[in-house]
């Protein structure tokens, strides 16, 4: 088990669905310090039991992911608090604020006087399947 507060260097690879939706490939790995919630908890909980060098593969359940899909996480808004409505189409991503909080929502669907947005993370709902190397655990990290 790798011990809480050690740095984690690791290489991966997201599919979901057989498609690769992310990838450290060509790029530098990423790092985070085990056991404070930098990363999924589904993906924290199985590199724990990994060693530097080791290769795995896993999945990771709705859960331990991005959460499950919620329905009421849907929501019409008028289209006029849009700037550049007419510029919307289904499928792209909108950000905003609502009582001081960031958001963002995908567009799923348009009207004359309306824009439905999806307010769940992309992923949520989704089976995420990983694959990972562990380029070098330790040391701890410094508070």
């Amino acid at each position: 088990m790798i011990p809480q507060g050690t740095t984690v260097t690791f290489h991966y690879t997201l599919m979901v669905d057989g498609w690769v939706v992310e990838t450290s490939n060509g790029r530098s790995p990423l790092s985070y310090t085990q056991g404070v919630g930098e990363i999924l908890p589904g993906l924290e909980e199985n590199i724990s039991a990994m060693d530097e060098g080791e290769k795995r593969k896993f999945l990771v359940p709705p859960e331990k992911g991005y959460g499950m899909r919620n329905p009421e996480a849907v929501t019409r808004v008028p289209r006029d608090r849009f700037e550049g409505a007419d510029d919307l189409t289904l499928g792209c991503v909108v950000g905003g604020r609502i009582g001081g909080y960031r958001f963002q929502g995908t567009v799923v669907d348009l009207d004359v006087d309306s824009v439905t947005l999806d307010l769940n993370h992309p992923l949520a709902g989704k089976m995420l399947d990983f694959e990972i190397e562990i380029v070098s655990v330790g040391p701890e990290a410094k508070s």
